[in-house]
């Protein structure tokens, strides 16, 4: 963002005119019904800055208080740059009180935090920090941050000190900044929204194809859906396998089935325990039974025992959820030997990928012979890549996309509460929202399949397994979790349920 402010300025944009824009936008967005009988009833404090996020600041000071708002004025600082100057100059002009001492943290108005932008660098130093503890603790839920929270890095999501202010709403202007959308940011941020600025196109076609796309709902209709002929027979609208489960892990097997029946591909066959294979016929009749496999000896699904031509005429597998763990040393050489020569797309879930990681996962990879799509946590990823399991969820992702990749691409999606997803040219999505009651046992599972769906219509279609395709994958399953707590509360996300909400989001596309 700050380097696209760089060019509009560069342009002959005045800097005045987009404080201007960006400001009353953020009004804009205030007298919102959820926020704007509160400003009237408890009166505004904003916190000014020295730079130009102080300035957005109190461009909100001044149309709040011309709209009949109680607003006051808050500066810690002794100097403001020229153009923040002014304004503050035109609020007292204009009879807006600005304290002289620190504000009482229990007070009740709603505080505008317009403290620090996003070049924020240093701490805020233990007197704000101070405040800004005491405020969340006397006053929770009374803050709206502009741009973004005072005290956050802008680009990890990282605390600069021991504390950041703590938003119910935070604006973020123009762009989403990357550092809200990771894990740490989460508990300072409250509801994260974007300030639309209206930047010209040409201008957005600057960033370069590595920039990484922050995912919404509203990317869904327009998404990388696959396009099949009406007239596809059922074998040419994406043939699915799915290797999954154990005795000791059979919903797994079920969940996963699920997320493949949800994303519409044709033909989908199934490789399970003894156990689940039994009753598949009256549980998920549409589904073929490919094989009923054993257990090893560990307790694991026995992936030698597949048929020979198990992996024939087919465009996607899925491997791993609820696997268990391997069997003796060796049992399974010949099984990923077939696996590494499939030609089609490989998806490698949960404990598909402990059983990788217990190879050289990378020369595996790379040696691939169609594409490979990975889905680890964040254990996973620590398992099967190392050197890049503290680097941050963005530039981990990236790495282990790039090195895994031989003749064939390789795309991973490492989960969290903002999920990323990575392809091997570098080009890197992540999710922008997220619900913490979707977070439950056996989500994963759903997602597995549903995304081996997708890339096996994707195949089918001749568009490919691109990596975009998998990010779609992402956003839809999150925008399942979120429709389903909304429609039957934070106990009714389960995995059935985010199943049911998927067949709907891919119908409707």
């Amino acid at each position: 963002m700050a380097a696209l402010e760089a060019q509009l300025f560069a342009s002959g944009l005045p800097v005045e005119a987009l404080m201007e824009k960006a400001a009353l936008a953020v009004v804009q967005r205030l007298m919102q019904p959820d926020w704007w009988p509160q400003l009237q009833r408890r009166g505004a404090l904003v916190l000014v800055g020295p730079g130009h996020n102080g300035g957005d600041g109190l461009v909100v000071a001044r149309e709040l208080h011309l709209a009949g708002v109680p607003v006051r004025t808050w500066s810690p600082f002794e100097r403001h740059k020229p153009l923040t100057a002014a304004h503050r100059r035109h609020a007292q002009w204009l009879g807006i009180r600005e304290l002289t001492a620190p504000p009482d943290p229990a007070e009740g108005a709603i505080w505008i935090d317009a403290l620090f932008g996003i070049g924020q660098s240093r701490p805020p130093g233990d007197v704000l920090e101070t405040l800004l503890e005491q405020r969340q603790r006397q006053q929770p839920g009374l803050l709206v941050a502009i741009d973004g929270p005072s005290g956050l890095c802008a680009d990890s999501g990282q605390p600069l000190g021991r504390c950041a202010a703590s938003a119910s709403l935070t604006l973020a202007i123009g762009l989403i900044k990357q550092g809200w959308l990771q894990d740490p940011a989460l508990r300072w941020l409250g509801q994260l929204e974007r300030i639309e600025l209206g930047l010209p196109q040409p201008l957005l076609q600057t960033l370069p194809a590595q920039q990484p796309l922050a995912l919404r709902e509203g990317d869904l209709p327009p998404g990388p859906w696959p396009r099949l002929d009406p007239a596809a027979a059922k074998y040419q609208r994406g043939r699915l396998l799915v290797i999954a489960g154990s005795a000791a892990y059979r919903g797994a097997a079920a969940l996963a089935l699920q997320g493949a029946s949800a994303s519409g591909c044709g033909s989908l066959r199934a490789a399970l325990p003894e156990p689940v294979a039994q009753g598949l016929w009256s549980l998920q009749p549409q589904v073929v039974l490919s094989a009923a496999l054993p257990d090893n000896s560990h307790g694991g699904l026995r992936l030698e025992a597949l048929p020979d031509g198990a992996l024939e005429r087919l465009d996607a597998v899925v491997l791993g959820p609820g696997l268990g763990p391997e069997g003796p040393d060796g049992s399974e050489a010949g099984a990923w030997a077939r696996l590494q020569a499939f030609p089609g797309l490989l998806l490698l879930d949960a404990d598909g990928l402990n059983r990788l990681a217990a190879r050289d996962p990378l020369a595996w990879l790379r040696g691939r012979a169609g594409p490979t799509w990975l889905t680890p946590h964040g254990g996973e990823f620590g398992r099967l890549f190392p050197p890049w399991a503290d680097q941050p969820p963005l530039e981990a992702a990236r790495h282990a996309a790039e090195q895994a990749s031989g003749t064939h691409p390789c795309s991973l999606l490492l989960k969290g509460a903002r999920t990323v997803v990575a392809a091997a040219d570098g080009r890197r999505w992540q999710l922008a929202q997220a619900n913490p009651a979707a977070a439950r046992t056996g989500l994963g599972d759903v997602l597995a399949g549903y995304a081996g769906g997708l890339g096996a219509r994707g195949l089918a279609a001749g568009t490919g397994a691109d990596a975009a395709l998998l990010a779609l994958a992402a956003l839809s399953h999150a925008c399942a979790g979120g429709a389903a707590v909304q429609q039957r509360g934070a106990g009714g996300a389960t995995a059935m349920a985010v199943a049911e909400m998927l067949c709907a989001i891919t119908q409707s596309t």
